[in-house]
C-alpha cells in the first residue's frame, strides 16, 4: 500500500518536471497561512500514514509524513514520553488537521523550544521524494547514524521547497514527573529581564509568556526541583485546576485570546526572533512575549512599518516574519543576505533543478 503511494507520488512528480508545472505539497492543511502562496497540482500527504517504529527504549519514533501529530503525541504520551520541541498544532478548531511531514516541514517549535531544543535539533533521519522523483534516505534512527552533512536538518523548516518528506525519525523526550504554572504582575522589561537571570540560575523553568501585564513561567521537572522552585521565584498560582494546559496549549496552538482576536479580525501577526536580553519596544502593536524574551509576537495594522520592524530585529540579533495575514504575501520571510540566497539557490537547484516543489512557499523566486 505504501509503496503504491510513494510510486504514484514518483510519478507525478516526474511528470510535473516533463510538463513544468509546479506542485503544491499539502499535508492536513493546519499551516497554510504560512509562507508565500503556491501554484499548481495540490500533492495531498495525508494518505502516506502509520507510525512504522517506535520503541520507547530508544527514545526514538519513526513516523510517515501523512501521521496526524496528534496520534504520535497520544502514542507517546501512553508511554510517559513526549516530543521535546512541543510542536504546534494551529487550525484544529478550524477543521485542519497537523501532521507529522507539516510540523517538520515548517520546523516551528512551541513554548518549551528554549528548553528541550527545537524541532531542527531532534530530526534524526528522513526519507524524501526530490524533485526528480528520486527517494532519498538521510540520517537514520539513532543519534550515531547522523554523520556528514546533515540534510535531515536541512528538510526541518525547509516548507517542501527541497523535497516531499515521507518518513521521519525523531528523538523523544520522557514527560516530566510533574508541572505547575506561577504568575507574576510586572511590566515587559521586568519580565524579560527576570526571565533572563531566571535561566542562569539551575530552575527547572520549562516555558514563559508575557502579555498584559502578565508574566506566566512553567515549572516542569522532578517533583522535589519544582517545589524548591516555586520557593525560590514565588508568584501566584493559577486558581482554577488544569489552567496551566489551557494556557500553553493556548500559547502552542494560537488558540490564547491574544492569537485568536487576531485571526479573528485577520489583523497581521508578525513573528519576531530576537535575542532574549532584546529591550522592550515599542513598535506600533500589541505584544505577547516568549522564550525568556527571544520570541516577541506583534499584532498590527498599517502603522506596522515592515522595514522598521526588520531592521529592530536585525539589530538585535535576529530576524521579523510576517506570520499571518489578511492574504497571502509572496515574501513575509526577512529578507536574506546575498550570500545567504545565493545558498538557498544552489540548494534549491540540487534538490528540485526544475523548480517545481512548492514554488514560492519560501521565496518569492524559487
Amino acid at each position: 500500500m505504501i509503496d503504491a503511494i510513494i510510486g504514484d507520488w514518483q510519478a507525478r512528480i516526474r511528470a510535473a518536471v516533463a510538463s513544468k508545472s509546479p506542485l503544491s505539497i499539502r499535508g492536513g492543511g493546519s499551516k497554510d497561512f504560512y509562507g508565500g502562496p503556491t501554484t499548481g497540482d495540490v500533492l495531498d500527504t495525508r494518505a502516506c500514514t502509520g507510525i512504522v517504529d517506535y520503541d520507547p527504549t530508544e527514545l526514538v519514533i519513526t513516523a510517515r509524513a501523512g501521521t496526524p501529530l496528534a496520534e504520535i503525541e497520544d502514542t507517546m504520551r501512553a508511554s510517559g514520553q513526549m516530543l521535546a520541541f512541543e510542536p504546534p498544532h494551529f487550525g484544529e478548531a478550524y477543521g485542519a488537521v497537523a501532521t507529522l511531514g507539516g510540523c517538520i516541514a515548517a520546523g516551528l517549535s512551541g513554548p518549551r523550544r528554549p528548553h528541550g531544543g527545537a524541532a531542527r535539533d531532534l530530526v534524526l533521519g528522513v526519507r524524501i521524494l526530490d524533485g526528480k522523483g528520486d527517494d532519498l534516505t538521510f540520517g537514520g534512527r539513532v543519534m550515531k547514524n547522523v554523520a556528514g552533512f546533515d540534510v535531515s536538518r536541512l528538510m526541518t523548516g525547509a516548507l517542501g521547497t527541497l523535497g516531499v518528506l515521507h518518513e521521519i525519525s525523531v528523538k523523544c523526550q520522557p514527560l516530566p514527573k510533574t508541572e505547575t504554572t506561577r504568575v507574576f504582575e510586572c511590566s515587559a522589561d521586568e519580565a524579560i529581564r527576570w526571565s533572563n537571570e531566571w535561566a542562569g540560575q539551575p530552575l527547572p523553568v520549562s516555558a514563559t509568556c508575557h502579555h498584559d501585564g502578565l508574566l506566566s513561567v512553567r515549572l516542569s521537572g522532578a517533583v522535589p526541583a519544582v517545589k524548591a522552585a516555586i520557593a525560590t521565584l514565588g508568584g501566584d498560582e493559577l486558581a482554577d485546576a488544569g489552567a496551566g494546559d489551557v494556557l500553553w496549549r493556548g500559547v502552542r496552538d494560537h488558540a490564547h485570546p491574544y492569537f485568536a482576536a487576531a485571526i479573528a479580525a485577520r489583523a497581521p501577526l508578525w513573528r519576531l526572533s530576537v535575542k532574549s536580553t532584546a529591550p522592550h519596544a515599542a513598535l506600533g502593536g500589541e505584544q505577547l512575549i516568549e522564550w525568556g524574551g527571544a520570541l516577541r509576537w506583534l499584532i498590527g495594522g498599517e502603522q506596522i512599518d515592515a522595514a522598521r520592524l526588520r531592521a529592530w530585529a536585525q539589530g538585535h540579533g535576529g530576524h521579523a516574519t510576517l506570520f499571518r495575514a489578511a492574504s497571502p504575501t509572496p515574501d513575509p520571510f526577512h529578507p536574506l543576505p546575498a550570500t545567504m540566497a545565493a545558498l538557498h539557490r544552489r540548494l534549491k537547484a540540487v534538490f528540485d533543478p526544475a523548480g517545481i516543489l512548492n514554488r514560492g512557499r519560501l521565496h518569492p523566486s524559487f
